[in-house]
């Protein structure tokens, strides 16, 4: 759905915990995250902390989102 999505001309950027299967599914824009259970968090955290977290996540998120791209590319946080 991904490459669908982008072939319509709508930038997309998947967030995953695991990047080989973003890699396989051809996502062009990836954003690691934390954990399976919890990808855009860490409940054993402060909420202040894990707020945080996941405000770099999602900031990381939309920078890539405005990244111009020509290959599969991770952006790290």
């Amino acid at each position: 759905m991904v490459k669908e999505i982008e072939r319509a001309g709508i930038p997309v950027v998947h967030m995953c915990t695991v990047t080989p299967i973003s890699m396989t599914v051809g996502a062009n824009r990836i954003v690691p995250t934390i954990a399976i259970p919890h990808p855009l968090g860490n409940p054993a955290l402060s909420l202040e902390e894990e707020k945080a977290i996941r405000r770099k996540l999602v900031e990381r998120a939309l920078e890539a989102l405005t990244t111009e791209v020509d290959d599969q590319t991770i952006f790290e946080v």
